[in-house]
């Protein structure tokens, strides 16, 4: 990949003279190929990817580019260039480098910065483009109304993508039909189109030298209430944080009730993408409401 990942930076920069000195591996994901790119004109952060959505890394980029300018103090990589496959060369993203930040990470700093983003709104539902959670594509299309965009563009729509790949029990898809018919109910609390970042898991926080970052996005002007569906989902996120993000924005009191509603979507995307314990995991919850 040398060769290729030297050829993309020169387009991306517009630097032909431009020479990669090292790619060094970078871990954490489990969807791309990831790299640190020492060159001639500095070090820049490349992902690729064979075998996925030709337009994966264009849709990251656009996400990318809405967290950088929803103003909170937070660090969002810059997009260098997305590209799409091309002969010889996947689909590609060159970001600026965010080097990794010495002592404690800034725990106050994320939960005010994430609070800062979900500030950022639109006049409805969605995202100007399609985007993607791993590789689940996400249907973003502007809806006025919040409860249908969450039944129909993310619970009903992965719920078909599970049954299409996975299968799904009739009495497993009775327990899911059932719950989107309540979902007016279970989410009749104030809803505001804000700014997610989509996949706010702790693997996608970043401690730079400038403080907290956010990568990898799947961005959707959504209730703030489902980003909170990922962040509660796997942990990592610490007392500091949840008080800095309700100092500056508080939370409704009783958003932990329709919390595990929001998890529910990201559990069904885990069981399209991984299978095993995310089946059962997924209609547990599903259960409780129903």
């Amino acid at each position: 990949m040398r060769a290729v990942v030297e050829q993309a930076l020169r387009e991306a920069l517009a630097e032909p003279s431009l020479r990669l000195a090292r790619l060094a591996a970078v871990g954490g994901g489990c969807v791309n190929h990831a790299a640190r790119a020492e060159t001639t004109a500095g070090a820049f952060f490349v992902k690729w990817n064979e075998e996925g959505p030709e337009d994966l890394f264009l849709r990251e980029a656009e996400g990318l580019r809405a967290l950088g300018a929803a103003g909170s103090e937070l660090a969002v990589p810059r997009v260098h260039a997305a590209l799409a496959p091309a002969a010889g060369r996947p689909a590609m993203i060159v970001m600026e480098y965010l080097p990794p930040g010495e002592g404690p990470a800034d725990d106050e700093a994320l939960g005010r910065g994430l609070a800062a983003v979900h500030r950022a709104t639109a006049p409805a539902y969605g995202f100007p483009v399609p985007t993607y959670c791993g590789t689940t594509p996400q249907d973003n299309a502007w809806t006025g109304d919040w409860v249908d965009f969450f039944r129909e563009r993310r619970l009903g729509a992965i719920l078909r993508l599970v049954e299409e790949e996975r299968g799904l029990p009739a009495a497993d898809r009775r327990v899911y039909d059932r719950l989107l018919a309540r979902l007016p109910s279970l989410l009749a609390h104030p809803a505001t189109p804000s700014l997610n970042h989509g996949d706010l898991w702790s693997g996608n926080v970043v401690h730079t030298t400038r403080g907290p970052g956010l990568v990898d996005p799947a961005c959707a002007y959504a209730d703030r209430e489902m980003e909170l569906g990922i962040v509660t989902m796997f942990g990592g996120f610490s007392p500091r944080f949840w008080a800095a993000y309700e100092e500056a924005w508080p939370l409704p009191s009783d958003w932990r009730e329709r919390n595990p509603v929001y998890q529910l979507y990201h559990v069904l995307n885990h069981q399209r993408l991984f299978g095993g314990h995310y089946g059962p995991q997924a209609l547990a919850i599903a259960r409780r409401y129903v």
